[in-house]
């Protein structure tokens, strides 16, 4: 008779497991990834951006990220407030957020300035610009949350779930699309089709959906003669090397010399003017260059990260408002990045997009941050959660109180 063996699985497996377990994983995830995220942002933004800097900004090679630096600030207060801030009284603020959202985007028709063809800019003081489209899709996410939060019950209704959700959201999406800002629209959009599907649209109504959104798209680009280029040549950059395909082959160039391991921070050739942007939207061909594919494949790693937490939220916490807001700013974050990731890579044509935390860009950095906090939030939803974090700030409180005074020795 022969003994049956139990076979355990590896100790990292069971480690993972014990991890996410705890009350606050899903927060301590967030957290972590975000703050890796936003640091190597930073570094990255410094190193592509020197020479752009100093060509640009009289010599002041550290004029880019000084603004970067001032946003992160920002950012970082308002993801505090948006952590600590009861979600009673963030459902208030909600249509506030959005009709403000609303009126800014509706001003840029007004006096707003263009830049590569989007006029999606409003100027304020000291150089510094606005871009109210970023501060919608944080709008656009609270809403929705708040609204499929308050009709909970009624869901399995479909008509509750498209009215007044589609026509407020599609609205907001089409004042983007007159922007001429098709990366933003193509996250709105996302959003959209992502929040109908969470609610539990049917799959037949959630088709039809699909259907018009991407029809609204083909006409969005078949209407700009310079987007129906890249669509087109974006599988062969080499046909127009100088024109629409310029871009994918110099961010190829710069992935392909860095390799594995890289060129050592600093050392990218493309940030020297070859690549436009090389500090916003392609920043990621910069850091592949720099830091080989590595480096890149950390930062991957770290929005992997950040979307199973997400989703983890979203699954777990208690609150139906946080539940929808998690879902929200997870598709958010997740579709951002595969757009931006899918360009560098030339596996999309090229548009306009930053990658989250780590792009050059006021608005995006300050929106996604607080977003970052709303986040946090909500995961203090989950079991247990609220009550780990208040007993590990009573413990950090009682060491601090603990601690031995200087004796000043005489």
């Amino acid at each position: 008779m022969s003994a049956t063996v139990e076979r355990r699985p590896p100790a990292i497996v069971e480690n993972t497991r014990r991890l996410l377990e705890r009350p606050l994983a899903s927060y301590q995830l967030v957290l972590g990834a975000a703050a890796l995220l936003l640091g190597l942002g930073l570094i990255m933004v410094l190193s592509a951006s020197s020479v752009y800097s100093a060509t640009s900004n009289d010599g002041n090679s550290y004029a880019v990220i000084i603004r970067q630096l001032m946003f992160a600030m920002v950012g970082l207060g308002g993801a505090v407030i948006a952590a600590k801030m009861p979600l009673a009284t963030m459902r208030k603020l909600v249509l506030p957020v959005l009709l403000v959202s609303v009126g800014l985007i509706m001003a840029t028709f007004f006096i707003g300035i263009e830049i590569r063809g989007n006029k999606n800019w409003i100027p304020l003081f000291g150089g510094f610009l606005l871009q109210p489209s970023e501060f919608a899709k944080l709008a656009v996410v609270l809403w929705i949350a708040h609204w499929f939060a308050s009709h909970e019950k009624a869901l399995d209704t479909p008509r509750l779930i498209l009215l007044p959700m589609v026509p407020v959201t599609l609205f907001i999406a089409m004042l983007v699309v007159l922007q001429h800002d098709l990366g933003t629209a193509l996250v709105l959009f996302a959003l959209i089709v992502g929040m109908l599907w969470v609610a539990g649209l049917p799959s037949k109504l959630m088709m039809a959906v699909g259907a018009g959104v991407f029809a609204v798209l083909v006409l969005f680009v078949a209407t700009a003669p310079h987007r129906v280029a890249r669509l087109l040549n974006f599988t062969n950059p080499l046909a127009d090397p100088d024109n629409a395909g310029y871009q994918s082959i110099h961010a190829s160039m710069a992935l392909a010399r860095g390799g594995f391991w890289g060129v050592g921070l600093g050392g990218s050739r493309q940030k020297w003017g070859a690549l436009p942007e090389a500090h916003t939207d392609f920043i990621l061909a910069v850091m592949g260059e720099e830091l080989g594919l590595l480096g890149t494949l950390v930062v991957l790693m770290l929005f992997l990260v950040l979307a199973v937490a997400g989703i983890r939220i979203a699954t777990r916490a208690r609150d139906p408002f946080a539940r929808y807001v998690a879902a929200g700013i997870t598709i958010w974050i997740v579709v951002q990045t595969a757009i931006n990731v899918g360009m560098v890579l030339g596996l999309l044509p090229v548009i306009g997009i930053p990658l989250p935390l780590m792009s050059y860009g006021g608005s995006s950095l300050l929106v996604t941050l607080v977003a970052m906090g709303v986040l946090l939030n909500c995961a203090t939803t989950e079991p247990g959660a609220r009550r780990a974090l208040e007993i590990g700030r009573a413990a950090k409180a009682r060491g601090r109180s603990a601690r031995p005074r200087n004796v000043r020795k005489v």
